[in-house]
């Protein structure tokens, strides 16, 4: 702060601060939120995250719908990556139904979990490049998300908001085309990734933009109960596939990308490496299924996966039980359960309370956006605004995750 000048409250008439409201429908913030922040020229003395802006009620909205109903609702957290969201609810209900899966569909779920995690870290890296000026990053690696949801159509039949797979399994099995997609994608995106880094890595501009930024602690990080990237990049090797594997994620081998500074750089090589990760990921699943039998697309569990559509429309026994799954009617166990997946942006959570009714007792969603976007107000306070907007692009918050 330049201290030349004598510096007022922000109620003095002679007050050299200025009050700005950044968002919420600033094109900057990526998204809506509101943070009132207070300026000395173009260095922010301090700033208040307005929680609740989008505050839509999901947790209440679920408490009101059965199991097969919620998988909707989670798609509109991190839209970026949908999948990951339904096939963790999905198996937040198979943990408390104590189903267990076959290992061609876990290897099925983690192709599809993967290939989200690289579209909501091509968002991350490639937004964080355009607000540092390389808008051709940008546009160029934005091309192979669109690849991905071209998977995810052929898979399921949507691309955002996917609502795809089902407790117990996917709706159907990947058909040739899928796999001739993931294939064709496997070979093309490693060079496009390479690429861009070449672009953006070494660059100087980019270096001096984003190294040093916004740097953050290991303790300071773990106070704030970071998880995923932002985690990782301050130094702490925390990654829910390995601490605590789901899907069969213990059957491959993969590294977690770790950072030394906690800056803004640094998230973005963290998300890089990840990036790469997630392709040699996809590659053993790939290998994997090979000598898995084909046609199994989901577990053997007729009380709650639900029957052929054919079935539906020509069998009366079918029709109820497609009703009952539908609309709650079926039993479940009185429990307590908790069940994590690594999000595209740390650890998302889903803690079910059922009471036996057709609807849960209690849930609530651990959205690691808005754990981590706590953070955001008080880090800002001495850097510059043209600073904080790249920092918040590098936190990658999503709003849909933000207010459940």
């Amino acid at each position: 702060m330049n201290h030349n000048h004598p510096v007022f409250t922000d109620n003095d008439p002679q007050s050299e601060l200025v009050t700005l409201n950044l968002g919420p429908t600033h094109p900057a913030t990526h998204g809506v939120f509101q943070n009132v922040l207070q300026l000395d020229g173009e260095r922010i003395v301090s700033g208040v995250s307005t929680i609740g802006y989008i505050h839509r009620a999901f947790e209440k909205i679920a408490e009101h719908r059965p199991f097969y109903q919620i998988t909707p609702l989670t798609d509109r957290l991190n839209y970026c990556s949908s999948p990951i969201n339904n096939m963790g609810w999905h198996m937040t209900v198979e943990k408390l139904l104590n189903i267990k899966m076959p290992k061609r569909v876990d290897y099925l779920r983690v192709i599809v979990m993967e290939l989200s995690r690289i579209a909501d870290h091509i968002i991350c890296n490639t937004i964080i490049g355009q607000d540092t000026g390389a808008t051709t990053t940008f546009l160029y690696l934005f091309q192979f998300r669109e690849h991905i949801y071209e998977i995810f159509e052929e898979v399921c039949g949507a691309r955002l908001t996917t609502n795809i797979g089902r407790i117990g399994g996917f709706e159907r099995d990947f058909n040739d085309i899928a796999f001739a997609k993931i294939n064709k994608f496997l070979k093309e995106f490693p060079a496009a990734l390479k690429e861009f880094e070449n672009l953006l890595t070494r660059n100087r501009i980019f270096i001096d933009r984003t190294a040093g930024v916004a740097e953050v602690t290991k303790e300071t990080a773990l106070e704030y109960s970071w998880t995923g990237p932002l985690l990782r990049a301050t130094g702490v090797d925390y990654d829910v596939r390995v601490s605590d594997p789901y899907s069969s994620y213990q059957d491959f081998d993969f590294e977690v990308p770790v950072g030394t500074s906690g800056d803004i750089y640094d998230r973005y090589l963290v998300r890089n490496e990840e990036m790469w990760q997630s392709v040699r990921i996809i590659e053993q699943a790939m290998e994997k299924l090979k000598s898995e039998e084909k046609g199994i697309f989901h577990a053997d569990v007729p009380e709650f996966y639900l029957p052929p559509k054919q079935e539906v429309y020509n069998n009366m026994e079918a029709l109820i039980y497609h009703f009952k799954i539908v609309m709650g009617e079926i039993d479940a166990p009185k429990a307590e359960v908790y069940h994590a997946v690594e999000g595209g942006n740390g650890e998302l959570g889903f803690y079910l309370i059922n009471d036996g009714g057709r609807t849960p007792y209690r849930l609530h969603f651990r959205r690691p956006s808005f754990i981590n976007y706590q953070m955001f107000a008080p880090m800002s306070e001495g850097m510059l605004l043209s600073d904080a907007i790249i920092n918040m692009s590098s936190m990658n918050i999503i709003a849909g995750e933000l207010d459940a």
